[in-house]
């Protein structure tokens, strides 16, 4: 736990804009991007949270927020990176750190976890890249 937390470098995600040289460009191309993935779990019944993340991960420095997830419900987490981004993964931790079973989906610049939790609780959603260079992504979540 006290790795994870370390490694954690919590994101002011709710409304945090992108390093200034990330274009709005890039940023309405991401997000256009995870919806398109977050749409194709809309058709299994799951409805996107209100709130879109914004921020920057790269190989050795994952971007991680925390969010209350409640037991009973299903949730997909989304992400999608500029165009340039490889290797995107999202890993989903428990409150004492442990990581949970989930299903991941990985597809170039996208990634996409579903879980569905065994306890309510607090739940660290972590984004990490193979690129050894920061790479700016959004992240969304759905659920039902």
């Amino acid at each position: 736990m006290k790795y994870l937390l370390s490694s954690l470098g919590f994101l002011w995600l709710a409304s945090a804009p992108l390093v200034a040289a990330e274009s709005a460009d890039a940023e309405v191309a991401m997000r256009s991007d995870v919806l398109d993935l977050a749409g194709a779990f809309q058709n299994d019944g799951f409805k996107i949270r209100d709130g879109v993340w914004y921020a920057r991960t790269s190989k050795d420095h994952p971007a991680t927020i925390e969010v209350n997830l409640y037991s009973g419900n299903a949730y997909w987490f989304s992400v999608a990176g500029s165009k340039s981004a490889t290797g995107l993964k999202i890993t989903i931790y428990d409150n004492a750190g442990q990581p949970v079973s989930s299903e991941p989906y990985g597809s170039e610049n996208k990634a996409a976890s579903g879980v569905s939790p065994d306890a309510s609780g607090l739940y660290y959603v972590r984004v990490s890249s193979g690129d050894s260079q920061p790479t700016s992504f959004c992240l969304i979540y759905s659920y039902k």
